[in-house]
């Protein structure tokens, strides 16, 4: 018979109210389920979302964060893949497995599916329930606050990389130099685009992707559409990525795009934008793609290439905190300003240094 044991979570307890902690008991694992000891968990943009009631998070109360990297604690009955002390990073979704979309690799539309820190309780604790399925093993090479936001920055981008159909060779737009913006600068480089573009009004932003081999354009002193057509010789972009989750920049993917381009939106967003029917979509045959998370069969060649390096997560972790209320909702009050500090990580071992 177990004995019932508590841990420390970060929780939202009421839409548009600050995050609070709370003593919570230790889930139990069911027959396939595996119970991580967190080591990280990032904070993403969405949860400032959540928090401020943009987007419904149920039940309430709740544990949010969906980045999530750390340690096998222990596994259920029918877990064969993994045992304790596996270092493990793990994707958003718990889902049924059975469904035809996952078995069709769609997992993010499995009708009985729940995202965590969202509609199940997430990484902002000491420990996170999740089926073994969605555990992937973290290599010794990648640190456990790059394994959590690989999770969601890094592999989103990679999935709207992969939604664009990007192709070697051709051009890439990026609007928004946040984690996903700096993971998508260099997954493009990876995929093999000749010229990545990087639209940003920030300048300590835009010093960091001449880093990575981008074009910076600052948004702040020219138009981005025109920049990009006259850098690119009145042509435009073939595949360009919004970010950030603001109208005007959703507006401007569509118009920088030549002919047969394709526009994929990522970021969130309850306002809508315009755009000229003919003139910037029908004429060119141009594309909008709506892009939800990411996959589980990317993660595999994603974690892969952080192991190789052709992704360095160095330049987006920025800043560590413990697991306390008041830090975590510092860090959302910036996020939701649009600060610059990049993806800041929940370490819950820094409560007891």
């Amino acid at each position: 018979m177990s004995t019932l044991r508590f841990m420390k979570a970060v929780r939202l307890i009421q839409r548009e109210r600050r995050l609070e902690l709370q003593e919570v008991a230790v889930p139990e694992p069911g027959p396939h389920d595996a119970l991580v000891r967190v080591k990280a968990a990032g904070i993403c943009h969405s949860d400032a979302h959540y928090r401020a009631g943009k987007s419904r998070v149920d039940p309430l109360p709740l544990t949010l964060g969906h980045e999530v990297a750390g340690v096998v604690e222990t596994v259920g009955s029918s877990v064969s893949d993994f045992k304790a002390g596996d270092r493990v990073c793990v994707h958003y979704l718990a889902t049924c497995g059975e469904c035809g979309y996952c078995k069709q690799g769609n997992e993010q539309f499995c009708g009985t599916g729940k995202m965590i820190g969202k509609y199940r309780d997430g990484g902002y604790a000491e420990f996170i329930l999740m089926p073994a399925r969605s555990l992937f093993r973290l290599p010794a090479e990648i640190a456990f606050e790059h394994g959590a936001i690989l999770m969601c920055s890094s592999a989103t981008s990679m999935h709207a990389l992969n939604k664009a159909r990007l192709k070697a060779g051709e051009t890439v737009a990026v609007f928004g130099v946040g984690g996903l913006g700096l993971s998508a600068i260099q997954l493009a480089r990876a995929f093999g685009a000749r010229d990545v573009f990087a639209v940003e009004i920030n300048p300590a932003k835009l010093a960091i992707v001449k880093k990575l081999g981008a074009i910076g354009i600052d948004a702040a002193k020219v138009d981005a559409v025109k920049e990009l057509k006259r850098l690119t010789n009145g042509r435009g972009v073939d595949v360009a990525l919004e970010l950030i989750g603001l109208p005007l920049t959703m507006q401007q993917t569509v118009q920088s795009l030549a002919t047969k381009g394709r526009a994929a939106l990522v970021g969130i967003t309850d306002k809508t934008f315009e755009i000229a029917p003919y003139e910037e979509l029908l004429n060119k045959e141009a594309e909008i793609i709506g892009v939800s998370d990411h996959l589980a069969s990317e993660l595999p060649l994603l974690i892969e290439w952080v192991r190789q390096g052709k992704l360095d997560l160095s330049n987006i972790v920025r800043r560590t905190i413990p697991l306390d209320a008041d830090a975590i909702n510092e860090t959302l009050d910036g996020l939701e300003k649009f600060g610059d500090e990049g993806r800041v990580v929940i370490i819950p071992e820094l409560n007891s240094r």
